[in-house]
Parts: C-alpha cells; sequence; structure tokens
C-alpha cells in the first residue's frame, strides 16, 4: 500500500521509519522524502523467512526461543507454539502497560487473561530488542530492494533516520524508556544519539492521521467538526475526540484528554476459550492443544465474519473423521449458538463503550472514526452503530493505521493536545490566620 502526502516536504533529505508493535500483529512503514517533493509513505509487506506473510502488511506478534536465543519471528515462530523444544513469547506488550490502564474497567469476563510467561533468562527488553532487530532489518532489505540505488540511499541516510513507535494513549515514560533501551540493545541507535532519533507518537494520534489520509475529509470535515477516533487493537482501545480548527490548511487540536483501556481483541479470544472449554468438558476435544487449535482458527475465520445476525458459527479445525454430536462437531467443524459466541464478546463491548461515553460526556461527535484491527470487527461494529447512531454520531470504519505514524512526521496536522494529567504547585491561597502565622507581610489585600 502507498500513500503519496498532500503537500511538499521542506526539510533535509530523510529516511523515515515507523514501528507499530501490537500485541497480536506488527506492522513497518517508511518515507523516503525529499525537498520540494511529496512524499510517499509505504509499509512493508514482504517478511524474512515469512512464505505465508508475504504481500501483507502485518505480521504475528511472536518470537520463538531456543535455549535462550530468538530462532524464529513472526508467522515462522508461530509453527512452534506447541512445540516443546521451543519457548514462545508472545502478548508481551501486556507487561508493558500500567496499571492505570486497568483501573475502573468491567472484568474481562469472569475470567484471567493468561499471562503468557516469558522464555527463560530472557527479558522483556531483550524480546523487544530481538523483535525489533527483525523487524528493522526486514524493513532494511525491503527498502533496499524496492528503492531505485536503495543501497546507496539507506546507506547515505540510515545513521541519522527518525524512527517514530506508535505507542498506546496510557503509556508514559517508563514504556518509552524500555523501547529505548531495547532500540540500543538492537543496534538500530547509539545510545547518544538515541533521545534525537526515537519518536514516540500515541496511537491515537497516528490513528487520526491515517484516518484522514484514507478518508475524502471535503465531504465531512469543516471547521468546528468535533469527531471522535478510536484505535481498537489487539489489547487495548486508544479514543481522541478532535476538533476542527482550520480547513485550509487543515488544523486539529483535542477537545479533551485521550483516554487508553485494556479491551482489544485477544481478551475476546481469551473468553471463547473459557466457552469452549466448558462446552467440551467430557469430549475427546477438551484438551488444551485441541482447544488452542479452535482458538486460532476462531480467530482468523470465526471472528472476523460474525456480526450477531448468524445463529450458528462454524469453527473448521480438524478432518472429516474428527466427528462427536453430542458435542456439536461433525466433519471437523465445531458449531456455536450465536449466544455462545456473544458472550465472549460481552465484556470488551462493555468496556469499548464505557470509554468512548466517557470521552464524549462533555461533548457530542459527529463521527466515531474506528480504526485498528479489531475496529474491523462486523459485531463491535454493529454494537456501537446501535448505541451511538441513536445520539447523532456517524460510525465509520477506515483499515489498519499501520502506516499513520510516517504521515504524522510529514504533516503534523495535530497542534493542541490536552493534558491527561496535572502537575504543580497551589498558589494564591486564602490567608488563614491560624495556618499561616509569621507570614503576614507576604500577604496580599485586595481593595
Amino acid at each position: 500500500m502507498t500513500y503519496r502526502v498532500d503537500k511538499a516536504y521542506e526539510r533535509s533529505e530523510a529516511i523515515i521509519l515507523a514501528f507499530d508493535i501490537g500485541t497480536t500483529h506488527t506492522a513497518v512503514s517508511f518515507s523516503h522524502a525529499s525537498p520540494g517533493e511529496r512524499p510517499d509513505v509505504r509499509s512493508v509487506i514482504k517478511w524474512p523467512g515469512q512464505p505465508e506473510a508475504s504481500g501483507e502488511s502485518k505480521i504475528p506478534t511472536i518470537v520463538a526461543y531456543q535455549d535462550g536465543e530468538a530462532k524464529y519471528f513472526g508467522a515462522e515462530a508461530r509453527e512452534f507454539l506447541e512445540d516443546d523444544d521451543y519457548e514462545i513469547a508472545r502478548w508481551f506488550k501486556l507487561r508493558l502497560h500500567p496499571k492505570s490502564m486497568k483501573a475502573d474497567q468491567v472484568a474481562i469476563g469472569p475470567y484471567e487473561l493468561e499471562e503468557h510467561s516469558l522464555p527463560d533468562g530472557v527479558s522483556l527488553v531483550q524480546v523487544y530488542a530481538d523483535f525489533i532487530k527483525y523487524i528493522y532489518g526486514a524493513a532494511r532489505i525491503f527498502f533496499i530492494n524496492n528503492t531505485p540505488n536503495g543501497q546507496r540511499t539507506w546507506s547515505r541516510l540510515s545513521d541519522q533516520m527518525p524512527i517514530v513507535f506508535c505507542t498506546p494513549n496510557g503509556w508514559d515514560l517508563r514504556q518509552h524508556e524500555v523501547l529505548s533501551e531495547a532500540s540500543i540493545r538492537a543496534g538500530i541507535v547509539v545510545e547518544g544519539d538515541a533521545e534525537d532519533r526515537l519518536w514516540f507518537l500515541t496511537e491515537g494520534e497516528a490513528s487520526v492521521h491515517y484516518a484522514l489520509a484514507h478518508t475524502k475529509t471535503v465531504n465531512w470535515l469543516n471547521k468546528g467538526t468535533v469527531f471522535a477516533v478510536m484505535d481498537v487493537g489487539g489489547s487495548t482501545v486508544d479514543s481522541t475526540l478532535y476538533r476542527c480548527q482550520s480547513r485550509a490548511p487543515l488544523v486539529l487540536e483535542e477537545a479533551c484528554a485521550s483516554a487508553c483501556v485494556q479491551a482489544g481483541g485477544i481478551f475476546v479470544d481469551q473468553s471463547i476459550r473459557e466457552v469452549l472449554k466448558r462446552k467440551l468438558n467430557g469430549s475427546e476435544y477438551s484438551d488444551p492443544e485441541s482447544i488452542s487449535l479452535m482458538i486460532r482458527q476462531f480467530e482468523r475465520q470465526t471472528k472476523r465474519a460474525f456480526d450477531g445476525s448468524q445463529t450458528t458459527n462454524q469453527i473448521r479445525f480438524g478432518s472429516t473423521k474428527d466427528n462427536d454430536k453430542k458435542y456439536d462437531i461433525v466433519k471437523g467443524k465445531l458449531t456455536l449458538s450465536c449466544e455462545e459466541v456473544e458472550e465472549a464478546y460481552l465484556a470488551v463491548i462493555c468496556n469499548i463503550v464505557d470509554s468512548c461515553n466517557t470521552l464524549l460526556a462533555n461533548q457530542k461527535a459527529e463521527y466515531l472514526i474506528l480504526v485498528g484491527g479489531f475496529g474491523e470487527s462486523p459485531y463491535l461494529r454493529n454494537q456501537l452503530k446501535c448505541i451511538f447512531e441513536g445520539r447523532g454520531t456517524e460510525v465509520v470504519t477506515v483499515e489498519e493505521p499501520s502506516d499513520g505514524a510516517v504521515i504524522w512526521y510529514l504533516t503534523e496536522l495535530v497542534e493542541g493536545r490536552a493534558a491527561r494529567f496535572d502537575y504543580g504547585i497551589i498558589h494564591g491561597v486564602i490567608y488563614d490566620a491560624r495556618l499561616h502565622s509569621g507570614y503576614e507581610d507576604k500577604c496580599f489585600v485586595d481593595r
């Protein structure tokens, strides 16, 4: 996928690289920008060692380790999920989420989210370093092979290349420090220039730049328009409310503080695990390996097609020899009712709606723009439409914003941001003789 920025680049020649390392999938985008030209933003769509991911802009965020050494990444690593000879690092982004993102939320079902342990002797920083090294290498190879004079251009510009990390709205300096240290370990920056070359952009702001780039704003965006952008990913939902300050040139400002909650697609997968355990209890298909296979097929097919209208929903997990009608298994296909699938969505939908209600508590939005992998869920989209379109807010879906960070670096449409926290000291305190004895000479009397 290629997007051409609508205005000329005015800074010195540069390659801009952006990483969106999600809980379940990762995307990398880049641009080679030259002064006076409109730069193209492209996504990496070929990954070393990933034949099944060829042409895809995203790969699974998975690393397979053996004896503490990273051996396989992405789609290749996924093949070793059930192999006892390998230790798998997955969903490791959850370990960086601050406690503030988990507060005041509905429990994700009556179950605890499965905590994936890290491989023995491998720290979280090292997992990130190994994965960053791999995706950086993939970006380098793709750039060189798909850019005229790519090898020389990369060699000439890569040492000063800005690298943008997309991070959840709820992350702060502690999480940024982990990514900085991992980048240094990965060898993509050195300690002396990491502060200048590494940029951290909220997923909400990356999403709005992507959404505006890939929608015909002339049809709906005017001065004064208030709209919300909700990035619904693997583990987090990042929501931001914007007001259009100017149409030409296009300038936006945050209308209130952004929000971030833990309520992404993996929580649906985790909840369906409990549904399957309960449904298949006592059958020969209740073992962890069979249920894990069903969950993978649910995520790849059933979940993506489910919109709430189907009375039955199938998970294709086996061969024609797999049959047990007592448990709704016929020819390798498990049948779930609409109510059974909806149960897996319930708590996630509640958290997403609560977050959106908080965001819109004091202002009405004309549009709610859904982006992100889970944002493409037909069931989620239908539920939000039922709730918010009755209030006068139109729900619109835009595809995954993998190149939004590069578009942000090149255009920076958002000029005003709302602070999520306040800090400072109290001033102008009313004088109280009992508390401020001895400070009479510092009093100011307003006559």
